[in-house]
């Protein structure tokens, strides 16, 4: 081996020095986002801390700092979360088992300006709960617990307030919410606690609420009969009003209808019986004129009715209808001369030639 391949290339301590020069330079570089906060520590101590939100005093940006392992940075997202925990059976105070479903939104607030680093939120938060999932899961312990408290002092008819199945929400502010208002303050600080959740945790809540009620899913059939029923019981009910209503309509049209009949047939009655009188007056009138024309007619009439083509009549020869078939209508008596029209105004066709006889109709089942 030669003394030229036996050393090594002159470049290569260069390459060296300048990759751990580029690793060193990248290392220190630091960009903390608009999203998130940041940790730095160096060996285990934190020695800065940049979570100032305020646009005047942000420290947002590129930062420098020794490279890794030497000073490590840890990043937590500063916007507001929400979680919502799986639902929990609860008892009212009328003992009704429900499910309720809650959810929360917290986030980590930014540090006032001057704050020291062992009392600003992001580090209570690191050193207490350290990621977000344990931040939810403590959360979801202790909603659960307030929840149940809270709700086995009320009774579920208050919580829902509705006078029946038909009736929306009431206005402005519903029990449940005033329930939900409670549960937030207590999951901020219960009473016996000596400082806020803020102070222990680093967290900040900004709302709780209560997403939905339901029932357990073994009374859900029973539930939904009951209302099933009701609704039916509802159905009829608008049936029978109907009902009502229709035979009040009926009836009072039948009323009218009865009262309108009745003036219509009192004022038929009554012209009728006018008509009646004035053709009884006028047929009396013209009956006096010829008494015994109008008996013939009427006999004739009379006979009309009665004699048909199978009928067999056994008159008697001195009878008025043998008479009247043989001899026909009897001639009028003479009037008097003051009632006879002159004699040149009589003219041929005066009154004085007998009348006619009526011609003898055939009758049936003779000879």
């Amino acid at each position: 081996m030669t003394p030229s391949t036996s050393r090594s290339p002159s470049w290569l301590p260069r390459s060296l020095l300048a990759a751990a020069a580029a690793y060193g330079l990248c290392g220190s570089m630091l960009f903390v986002d608009e999203t998130e906060f940041v940790i730095v520590e160096r060996l285990g101590v934190i020695v800065r801390v940049y979570d100032q939100a305020d646009p005047e005093a942000s420290d947002r940006g590129l930062h420098f700092r020794l490279p890794w392992p030497i000073e490590a940075a840890r990043r937590f997202d500063r916007r507001q979360q929400v979680y919502s925990p799986p639902a929990r059976e609860a008892f009212t105070r009328d003992r009704k088992n429900i499910t309720v479903g809650t959810y929360v939104v917290w986030r980590i607030p930014p540090s006032p300006p001057g704050t020291p680093l062992e009392e600003r939120p992001v580090v209570r938060f690191y050193r207490g709960l350290g990621t977000a999932s344990v931040a939810e899961s403590r959360l979801d312990t202790r909603i659960r617990s307030i929840v149940s408290a809270e709700l086995g002092q009320a009774d579920l008819a208050e919580l829902l307030r509705a006078e029946n199945s038909e009736q929306g929400p009431p206005a402005g502010e519903s029990p449940l919410q005033q329930t939900a208002q409670q549960i937030q303050a207590k999951v901020r600080q219960l009473p016996d606690e000596p400082s806020p959740l803020a102070n222990r945790w680093g967290i900040e809540i900004v709302d709780i609420g209560i997403r939905r009620l339901n029932l357990p899913e073994a009374n859900l059939m029973a539930v939904y009969e009951r209302m099933r029923k009701e609704r039916e019981r509802i159905a009829q009910r608008y049936r029978s009003d109907g009902e009502s209503e229709k035979v009040r309509i009926e009836s009072e049209a039948q009323r009218l209808a009865e009262t309108i009949l009745a003036r219509a047939q009192a004022e038929a009655e009554k012209i009728r019986g006018a008509g009646e009188a004035e053709a009884l007056s006028i047929r009396n009138e013209a009956y006096a004129r010829d008494p015994e024309f109008f008996e013939t007619l009427r006999a004739l009439e009379a006979y009309e009715k009665l004699l048909t083509r199978d009928t067999v009549v056994v008159l008697s020869a001195s009878g008025r209808l043998f008479r009247l078939l043989t001899e026909g209508v009897p001639p009028a008596p003479d009037k008097p001369a003051s009632d006879s029209p002159p004699a040149a105004e009589a003219g041929p066709a005066a009154s004085t030639a007998p009348r006619p006889a009526l011609p003898v109709p055939a009758q049936g089942g003779g000879p």
